[in-house]
């Protein structure tokens, strides 16, 4: 069965652009087209249109983010919200959040596109994320914000083709949008995967469902190979397993043999080696360029060192005991080995990225090392121009003689050591002129510019570390949960299964019998850690028990200020009503709400002299009446007297 994660077009006809964004981390094994998306990719499309036609008339001018993105924003209005909410309307409100993902993704590009207003499309590409950050937050139905909103698959359409079917959890860690990943509806989906308590649908890949045994208190029926898929499982099991190729990395530098001969800690080291050059160039075929990154080319480095070193014990082991060259080649072998000793230790931090100090850390360094390609590219071009200018002063005496003195001298340079000492040869006083300017250039200029990188890469990193630390939680998550196979084999483990499963059985066997085997298998190598899975799934499932006996959510935690509340109530003794008529309206400024006390005041000024106005104007239409009556009596009075 094929867990199909985001997987792409094998038919070759989608274009670069698009695949950019929708190939990363992705893991399909057979070139099969995914099911069709739940909701026809034009009418998705329109949604998405609307949303963004919505933005343009919100935010028709360029602003600060910071008066978008605030929590009580004027700009983007309860009634904007809700407005974005009708965008779908009652057949297609699930995608709104998935669109909202979509348009900020147009206005990224169009930023790019058109640099005169790029401000301006940053702007509303910041409202589309704090939009959908705050749909996802003002939902209630947690099923249905995981389920339908969050890890249903939606396609746009594009060239004429719908795009590859994604949902709203893969959409934000590709983007990287940071506020939609730190909402709370976010996180509280990426650890229901985390924990395998959702999980891909056995009859439809396509759609999560939730794990059917979460309440079962059953020892036994957590007993399950297949809950190998859940990404805290396999992330331990990758930890245990780094942490033992270690050891048999130090066994293996520690312990020697002159002789040439290989020990068992060697070849289970160069074992373990080959099993993961297996499993990083399967999943190079499979992904292709999209899959390469940081760590990978630092895996690949190590692996060829390690490759290299086991050739030349292959060499030294061929050649006879008597022989030089078997010295020479075991030596050589060792040396290599001992050489990616640093790495070794390094590669463990690839699967320490969970707990939250390293993971931030890492994230500071990938940022720092992005940066560095700045300096570098600018210390390649000033490189070159100094090198062909002391090789130009070395070659006027029709001789190229220090080439490697010079090489030397500009890396002593560059590593802020110096040597100008041996530039007086070179036609005098030229070299030594030159050398100074390349001193200066690189280590005052250059040097300092790469400081100046490093600097604010970490301010801005640190200034979201939290952030940036569920985004990378969330990437690491979705890596396990994308894994396109039900029947997980971690390398070194991967090796039995493409030797002793995929070889002699899969290519007759029935598709039953083979899912069969594959499960004992399984059961059998991972079966340490399936008795301890199994404790634990059945301790969390009398914790869920309890919590859906009280009424709270699955993964609901009584903290310690929780124990005492059922036994206040706030408002039979007063309290609440004296925290209403005290609290403080932090949703406007001071001198907001001044001016609009100001303006009510105002209003009923107004109002009150509105009602004198009314009163004098009665009072003296009164008075006129009166005056007439007592005029038109006295004339009657006088004819009478007439």
């Amino acid at each position: 069965m094929v867990r199909w994660g985001k997987l792409f077009n094998s038919d070759g006809h989608d274009r670069r652009h698009r695949l950019q964004d929708e190939m990363r981390s992705l893991l399909p094994t057979r070139r099969e087209r995914p099911p069709p998306p739940p909701m026809p990719p034009k009418e998705v499309t329109k949604v998405a249109l609307r949303l963004k036609h919505q933005l343009e008339q919100v935010i028709p001018c360029e602003l600060e983010e910071e008066l978008v993105t605030k929590p009580h924003s004027h700009v983007l209005t309860p009634a904007v919200l809700a407005t974005a909410k009708e965008a779908g309307g009652e057949d297609y409100a699930a995608c709104v959040v998935y669109c909202l993902l979509v348009v900020q993704k147009w206005f990224k590009r169009q930023a790019l596109a058109e640099l005169w207003d790029a401000d301006l499309h940053e702007v509303r590409a910041a409202a589309a994320e704090t939009l959908a950050k705050r749909i996802i937050e003002d939902e209630e139905d947690h099923n249905y914000l995981m389920e339908h909103i969050l890890l249903k698959r939606y396609s746009i359409f594009v060239d004429g083709e719908p795009t590859a079917p994604a949902n709203v959890i893969e959409r934000a860690v590709d983007l990287h949008a940071l506020t939609v990943i730190g909402s709370s509806g976010y996180q509280k989906c990426i650890q229901h995967l985390w924990r395998g308590w959702l999980v891909q649908d056995d009859e439809d890949p396509s759609r999560f469902v939730h794990y059917e045994k979460k309440t079962n208190t059953s020892y036994w029926a957590h007993l399950d190979p297949d809950r190998m898929r859940v990404p805290r499982y396999q992330n331990a099991l990758q930890i245990a397993i780094s942490v033992a190729y270690l050891a048999l990395y130090t066994g293996a530098i520690n312990t020697i043999n002159p002789s040439g001969d290989l020990d068992t800690v060697e070849v289970l080291l160069y074992i373990f080696t080959l099993g993961f050059i297996c499993d990083e160039t399967s999943k190079l075929w499979k992904v292709g360029r999209y899959y390469i990154g940081f760590w990978n080319v630092f895996n690949t480095t190590l692996y060829a060192l390690l490759a290299t070193s086991f050739v030349l014990r292959m060499c030294a082991y061929g050649a006879g005991h008597d022989d030089e060259k078997r010295g020479h080649y075991n030596t050589l072998s060792y040396d290599f080995l001992a050489f990616g000793a640093p790495m070794f230790w390094m590669r463990l931090l690839l699967y320490l990225d969970t707990f939250r100090f390293f993971g931030a850390m890492l994230v500071v360094l990938k940022v720092m090392m992005r940066e560095s390609l700045i300096f570098f590219a600018l210390l390649i071009v000033v490189i070159i121009g100094f090198l062909q200018a002391f090789v130009g002063l070395d070659l006027t005496d029709n001789s190229l003689q220090d080439s490697g003195f010079v090489i030397q001298a500009m890396l002593n340079a560059i590593m802020q050591s110096p040597e100008f000492d041996g530039f007086e040869r070179f036609q005098h006083p030229f070299g030594l002129i030159l050398y100074y300017i390349f001193t200066f250039v690189v280590m005052v200029i250059l040097l300092n510019v790469l400081i100046a990188l490093y600097n604010s890469a970490y301010e801005d990193i640190t200034e979201n570390a939290l952030d940036e630390y569920m985004a990378l939680f969330s990437q690491k998550t979705m890596q396990f949960v994308r894994a396109p196979d039900e029947n997980v084999f971690i390398a070194p483990f991967n090796l039995i299964e493409m030797l002793c499963l995929i070889l002699p059985f899969e290519w007759w066997l029935p598709r039953e019998s083979y899912d069969r085997l594959n499960d004992y298998v399984m059961g059998f190598i991972y079966s340490p850690l399936l008795i301890v899975t199994a404790w634990l799934e059945t301790r969390a499932a009398h914790t869920v028990q309890t919590n859906r006996n009280r009424g709270e959510d699955d993964d609901d935690v009584i903290q310690e200020w929780e124990q005492v509340m059922g036994e206040c109530d706030f408002e039979a003794d007063g309290w609440d009503k004296k925290v209403q008529q005290t609290k403080p309206n932090v949703e406007f400024d001071t001198a907001v709400l001044e001016v609009r006390k100001l303006q009510q005041e105002v209003s009923e000024l107004k109002e009150i002299l509105l009602e004198l106005k009314d009163k004098a104007n009665w009072g003296s239409d009164t008075l006129k009446e009166s005056k007439l009556e007592e005029k038109g009596e006295s004339s009657e009075n006088v004819a009478r007297e007439e």
